[in-house]
């Protein structure tokens, strides 16, 4: 099987789109002074529910990514659900040789997570702060686990934004 009929096969996979961020830790974690690390940010369609109980995600990462890199040191992260409306948000942060991440959040609206200090899209369907539970390399990616630490539910407006045949796509 070639890599190209295996990327066909699951582009016919519709997915939902989620923005996975983390805040990289303090450069001087002993001095209270020292600037905080950047906000990280990355566009993620490989995410689901693991388990009820305990609260469960999953989100595959490509191995040696900054994001696989930070969450290997950072084990609190968060997950925004976007609805259709922030594809550009999606797009901005699935960019290859993008600018930096601090200049990518500038103009989103955003809170900071209490339980994991990470970006909080605003007007997401959906908002999780999660703690790595396990990482499990597979592949050329890494399965990061991760216990959900809050769950909140921004907005209730429009529908999920979706994945599917190498676009991003509405419901209906």
């Amino acid at each position: 099987m070639s890599n190209e009929a295996f990327k066909a096969a699951m582009a016919r996979l519709a997915a939902g789109v989620v923005l996975v961020t983390a805040q990289e830790p303090p450069l001087d974690p002993d001095d209270p002074l020292a600037p905080t690390g950047e906000d990280v940010g990355m566009t993620a369609t490989a995410f689901m529910s693991v388990s009820l109980d305990p609260p469960l995600v999953l989100v595959s990462l490509r191995e040696g990514s900054r994001m696989d890199d930070l969450l290997d040191e950072q084990p609190r992260w968060a997950v925004s659900v976007l609805t259709e409306s922030q594809r550009h948000i999606a797009g901005r942060f699935a960019m290859k040789g993008r600018i930096s991440d601090r200049l990518l959040f500038e103009d989103i609206p955003y809170v900071r997570g209490e339980a994991s200090g990470a970006p909080l899209v605003g007007g997401a369907l959906a908002t999780l702060e999660c703690r790595t539970e396990q990482r499990v390399p597979a592949g050329d990616h890494t399965l990061v686990i991760g216990r959900v630490l809050t769950a909140e539910l921004p907005s209730t407006e429009g529908g999920p934004l979706m994945y599917f045949r190498g676009r991003y796509r509405q419901l209906g």
